[in-house]
């Protein structure tokens, strides 16, 4: 099979993963009380959020103009918007339809397994690798130059995380802070990664997606600490 067609095979079985997953993981119950049309719609959110979030750096830096379609349609993504982009959706979803219960741990753990399962398309495909290496395990993808797998490392973040989380939720754990556990360790995991990436320092001598996953640790531990407190007020 051609790089193209794994890419979009692992795609697709990214998705089944996560509909499966969260299909048959344990739901809140006043989440599975939610009108069905919510349920979608928060899901819809997701999904779109992630969607627009993932292409937003490359249509902001489109030659075309980040309002041309072709902008939006060419190759190019990146997990980091896209995870931000998707949380932030469902928030204002949530906002929106005047939704209080806690959706974030049904994410949790599907999102963490079909990253891990996602990641191999882009090794496949020869994009999103790292910087040039000399360790045994450096891949050529096409340049002549041995990089670092980044693609594999971020799988077993992913795939590390979903055991974490497991075990979370089989103690029955920090119970509608999973997401947020989540979320935060893959900001602090980009961030020290993005030292192995060809991506170029901006300010400060940082990448777009190291201030990206500062924002994003940032907000949601404010978010964690908020929603702590409110709970300790109300016990």
């Amino acid at each position: 099979m051609t790089p193209h067609v794994l890419y979009s095979s692992f795609m697709i079985l990214a998705l089944l993963v996560f509909l499966i997953v969260r299909q048959v993981q344990p739901r809140p119950a006043a989440l599975a009380v939610l009108p069905w049309w919510q349920r979608v719609a928060l899901g819809l959110a997701a999904f779109v959020g992630g969607a627009l979030g993932a292409k937003l750096p490359f249509a902001l830096t489109s030659g075309a103009g980040w309002l041309s379609p072709s902008a939006w349609l060419t190759d190019g993504k990146t997990i980091t918007t896209g995870l931000a982009g998707a949380y932030l959706l469902v928030e204002l979803t949530k906002l929106t339809l005047g939704v209080t219960v806690k959706t974030g741990d049904t994410f949790a753990l599907p999102l963490a397994l079909a990253l891990a399962v996602g990641r191999w398309g882009c090794f496949f495909n020869g994009c999103c690798y790292g910087t040039a290496t000399a360790l045994p395990w450096g891949v050529d993808f096409g340049d002549g130059v041995h990089r670092h797998p980044t693609q594999i490392y971020e799988s077993l973040f992913h795939f590390g995380m979903a055991l974490v989380l497991l075990e979370v939720i089989r103690r029955d754990g920090l119970r509608y802070q999973r997401l947020k556990l989540y979320l935060i360790a893959y900001g602090i995991y980009r961030f020290f990664s993005e030292y192995i990436r060809p991506e170029p320092a901006d300010y400060l001598g940082l990448t777009f997606y190291q201030w990206v996953a500062i924002l994003l640790v940032a907000v949601l531990s404010v978010q964690w600490i908020v929603d702590a407190r409110l709970k300790s007020e109300a016990e």
